[in-house]
């Protein structure tokens, strides 16, 4: 026995020399979830939010990673649609026992990811949906993006500015569409405009020619629109294919409207985006083109590198994994927070209480200021 006790005891000795000796405590990361559109309509936004969280968490463990530990993210494709968005949030709760969750992207996934999360008394952050029913979710949620009730006055007194007071409007028929339309026909209304008529079209369908037409009756001096990127290009393929694109065209969220569009198609719209890069976001924006080789793909990859970045930041602050105490220190870090994105402060609902937003047009297939 004492033979083995010492054979043991020159095994250990041996790790530790050799370095590959790693207590069990140091070799559990500690890990947060997301949940993203990998697949489906907003594939293209969600490619985009994954290279946000890769380079956060690559910059957080350089830096000594959370509470001595490396961060981990597990990230879950939500397919784009509700129940398998749902689904992921559940695997993160249930299996990997996360107490923090990033995500997702349209506001009919985020909403009842969130709601299962607050329910579960784990941390919510929201990277990128507007609809105003996130303000409810409860407890636990957070919102690093501004909701549709600000988004939409800045898109109506933009148009307005243009001089295009007669509108017609077109979204997804979900939460946040519903409430681009609501939201936009009210402000637009209070500017002195006219929406002359709104569809809230389904969502996958190979055509919308039919709603296309609809609207192009009303004789609009604009058309909004809010679509994902893939519906997107089907809506500008059609448009330009019945010469609608002659009238003037305005993409609320340009470059989720436009990401997988022709060219040809989009060329020449107006629109606004939500402000990708604040006064403190160049290294992040330098940081990105050396690890892509490339511009940023979308304006959405900075606030899922927000939300890593606040959400590492909140941990370490807590001093612990548990999601109360995350919150806690959530709040506290919102009170200015300076992100790539700009300054993150929260409201009294942990919501962000004021959102920077650009002005946009499509120029030569890529989205410029104007």
């Amino acid at each position: 026995m004492i033979s083995s006790i010492k054979k043991i005891g020159f095994t250990l000795a041996m790790t530790l020399l050799c370095g590959t000796y790693v207590s069990s405590a140091q070799a559990e990361p500690v890990s947060i979830g997301a949940v993203i559109p990998l697949s489906g309509a907003s594939a293209t936004i969600g490619a985009d939010q994954l290279r946000g969280i890769e380079i956060a968490t690559e910059e957080v463990n350089a830096k000594g990673g959370v509470l001595g530990q490396s961060l981990k993210v597990i990230v879950e494709d939500s397919g784009g649609r509700p129940p398998s968005a749902l689904d992921a949030a559940r695997k993160l709760v249930t299996v990997n026992n996360v107490p923090l969750v990033i995500g997702e992207y349209s506001s009919g996934n985020t909403l009842p990811i969130g709601q299962y999360l607050v329910q579960q008394k784990r941390i919510h952050l929201n990277p990128a949906s507007t609809s105003g029913l996130l303000r409810d979710l409860g407890e636990g949620h957070f919102s690093l993006v501004g909701l549709d009730h600000v988004t939409t006055k800045f898109a109506a007194d933009d148009i307005m500015a243009q001089g295009w007071g007669k509108a017609v409007i077109i979204a997804p028929n979900n939460a946040f569409g519903q409430g681009v339309i609501e939201q936009f026909t009210k402000h637009f209304k209070a500017a002195g405009g006219q929406v002359l008529a709104s569809i809230a079209y389904p969502e996958g369908q190979t055509t919308y020619r039919r709603e296309l037409q609809q609207l192009a009756q009303a004789k609009p001096d604009v058309f909004v629109y809010s679509a994902y990127s893939r519906e997107g290009a089907v809506i500008n393929r059609e448009a330009s294919e019945l010469g609608l694109n002659e009238t003037p065209w305005y993409g609320y969220l340009l470059s989720m409207s436009t990401a997988d569009s022709d060219p040809k198609t989009k060329q020449g719209q107006y629109g606004l985006e939500v402000n990708y890069i604040g006064p403190n976001g160049g290294a992040y924006q330098d940081a990105y083109k050396k690890k892509y080789g490339e511009d940023f793909r979308t304006t959405w990859n900075g606030y899922t590198y927000d939300a890593v970045k606040i959400a590492a930041a909140a941990i370490n602050k807590a001093g612990s994994t548990d999601p109360a105490a995350i919150g806690a220190a959530l709040k506290e870090l919102g009170k200015g927070y300076e992100g790539a994105t700009g300054q993150i402060t929260f409201d009294a609902n942990r919501m962000r209480d004021s959102q920077p937003y650009l002005k946009m047009k499509v120029d030569n297939g890529k989205l410029v200021l104007r």
